[in-house]
C-alpha cells in the first residue's frame, strides 16, 4: 500500500519526497507540520487513523516533504531567502507534486490537509490553484506565518505564498473558480491553539465570496496529533463519497 518517490525539484533547488499510502480513491494530499517529511503523517499515527478509509478505497493518501517550513524552523538564510523558497515551494507542489498525484492516479480534483504550518499551506494552495484542488481541510493553522521572518518587508515572494495578502486583490477566473470550493479551518481552543488565526483566514474568504467555516472544538482540543486524529476523518467522511 505504501509508496515512495523522490526527485530534484530545480525550482526549489533541493530533493522532495512524495509517499503514497492506498491503492484507489480520491487523491488527499497530507502537508506536514513546519518541520515535517513526508512520512511525519505516518510516524504521529495520522495516517493509521485515516485506515479504514483507505483499506475501503474511498481515499488514497499522498504525502509531500514540508521544504519551507523545514527551512523556516532551521531558521535557513535571509527571511526573504524563506519567503521566496515559501513562493518556489508552492509551485513545486503544484507543478511537480500534483502532476505525479494524477499520474499515479487520475486527473481529478485532489483534497489537501494539514496542520500547524500544514493548514497555512493548505490554505494557500486551494487559494492560489483552485483548479488543482477541491476542498481544504485546514487544522490549527497559523496563517501569519510572516510574523516567524524576524520583522523583514513582505517581499513579492511571500505576497503570492500568503493568502492573507494576495486574498483581497484576487479578482477574474481564479477568484470565480474558488468561489466554488470549500475550506475547513478547524481549530481546538486548548493549549498552543489561537483560533483567531483561523477567524483570520474565513475573514479573508468570505471577504471574497469563498465558502468556508470556522470550527471550535473547545478547549479540551490542543495543538497537537490526538487533536487531528479525530478531526481529519471526520472531516474526510463528509467529503469523499
Amino acid at each position: 500500500m505504501k509508496v515512495t518517490e523522490r526527485w530534484h525539484s530545480d525550482r526549489m533547488g533541493r530533493d522532495i519526497t512524495l509517499v503514497r499510502w492506498g491503492h484507489y480513491g480520491v487523491p488527499v494530499l497530507l502537508f506536514p507540520t513546519a518541520g515535517g517529511d513526508a512520512e511525519e503523517v505516518e510516524r504521529h499515527h495520522l495516517v493509521g487513523r485515516l485506515a479504514p478509509m483507505i483499506e475501503a478505497g474511498r481515499i488514497k493518501v499522498y504525502s509531500c516533504d514540508s521544504a519551507a517550513g523545514q527551512a523556516l524552523q532551521r531558521n535557513e538564510g535571509s527571511p526573504e531567502h524563506r519567503m521566496w523558497l515559501f513562493n518556489q515551494y508552492h509551485q513545486a507542489v503544484a507543478e511537480e507534486v500534483v502532476p505525479a498525484i494524477h499520474a499515479d492516479s487520475s486527473p481529478q480534483a485532489v483534497i489537501v490537509a494539514g496542520a500547524s504550518i500544514g493548514a497555512f499551506n493548505s490554505f494557500a494552495m486551494i487559494c492560489r490553484y483552485p483548479h488543482l484542488f477541491g476542498a481544504a481541510i485546514c487544522m490549527s493553522g497559523t496563517y501569519h506565518v510572516e510574523r516567524f521572518m524576524e520583522g523583514a518587508d513582505t517581499t513579492q515572494d511571500w505576497y503570492f505564498a500568503s493568502p492573507l495578502q494576495f486574498l483581497p486583490g484576487l479578482e477574474g477566473p481564479t477568484l470565480e473558480l474558488l468561489r466554488r470550493r470549500y475550506v475547513v479551518l478547524a481549530s481546538g481552543s486548548g493549549r498552543w491553539e489561537d483560533v483567531g488565526e483561523s477567524w483570520a483566514a474565513a475573514d479573508a474568504l468570505g471577504r471574497k465570496g469563498v465558502p468556508n467555516r470556522v470550527d471550535d472544538w473547545g478547549d479540551r482540543y490542543d495543538h497537537d496529533w490526538p487533536t487531528w486524529w479525530e478531526m481529519l476523518p471526520l472531516y474526510l467522511d463528509d467529503l469523499v463519497p
